[in-house]
């Protein structure tokens, strides 16, 4: 049986240390998968390494671990890779987080354009928020990673563009000269940054362009069909992982 993996939001992890799980953790292993004292789990807290612990006590509310081991978790990509993604409809969202951190991506950045489509108030924002970092979470979980990627404050389009940062900034565009493929970065470095952005359903107005471009957006052609806008962000971000980074 494969070992589960649980994050704790914990500052810091050590071996020999006695860990009560929190709510969620506990629920899972031991109401949902009813694991018992002496098997083993796998903790993380987003410091890029694993715990192996094992299990003390576990009942369907209470769960306690001993850490008895830390490795390093290679797992991360030489690309860091920051997502701005438009809100796209229902669950469309939810399912390009979840994907995008399996192909690892580093950040998430939720947008709000033009013809986003999507109207929310603050409230419902804060829990959409809280709801996209759950699935990052689960995504970790699942995929093996040790490190988490964070879904930021969602922002308008214009303000997530004038941001300052050193990264390569891409923005797919159908009239674009080149594709992934054509990009070069600066080898010289052991990480590699980029900023994607993806736009919405109905694509990015003519303003909106026009912006990038003043924002030294570099426009990518992934292909000659057009693409939705969760097809596209994974599209994109698995290319530039061959590209760029452990992909392949």
């Amino acid at each position: 049986m494969r070992v589960p993996r649980i994050y704790q939001p914990v500052n810091e992890l050590a071996l020999n240390q006695q860990v009560k799980l929190d709510e969620d953790g506990a629920a899972h292993i031991g109401r949902v998968l009813r694991m018992t004292q002496g098997e083993q789990i796998s903790l993380f807290s987003g410091d890029g390494y694993d715990y192996l612990a094992n299990i003390i006590s576990a009942n369907k509310k209470n769960v306690t671990v001993e850490i008895i081991t830390k490795t390093a978790n290679d797992s991360e990509s030489p690309l860091d890779l920051h997502l701005g993604q438009v809100i796209s409809r229902g669950d469309r969202m939810d399912f390009t987080i979840q994907k995008s951190v399996e192909l690892g991506v580093s950040t998430i950045t939720p947008l709000f354009s033009d013809r986003c489509g999507v109207k929310l108030n603050s409230e419902r924002l804060d829990k959409k928020i809280a709801q996209w970092q759950k699935i990052v979470i689960s995504a970790c979980e699942q995929s093996g990673r040790s490190v988490v990627p964070v879904v930021r404050p969602a922002m308008t389009l214009s303000q997530w563009c004038a941001e300052q940062t050193d990264a390569l900034k891409l923005n797919l565009h159908p009239r674009a000269a080149h594709g992934i493929n054509g990009l070069s970065l600066d080898e010289s470095k052991d990480s590699h940054k980029v900023r994607l952005l993806i736009g919405p359903e109905g694509g990015l107005s003519e303003e909106e362009i026009a912006m990038t471009e003043t924002q030294q957006f570099t426009d990518v052609l992934l292909g000659p069909r057009v693409l939705r806008t969760e097809t596209a962000s994974l599209t994109a971000i698995t290319a530039l992982q061959l590209r760029f980074g452990d992909i392949g």
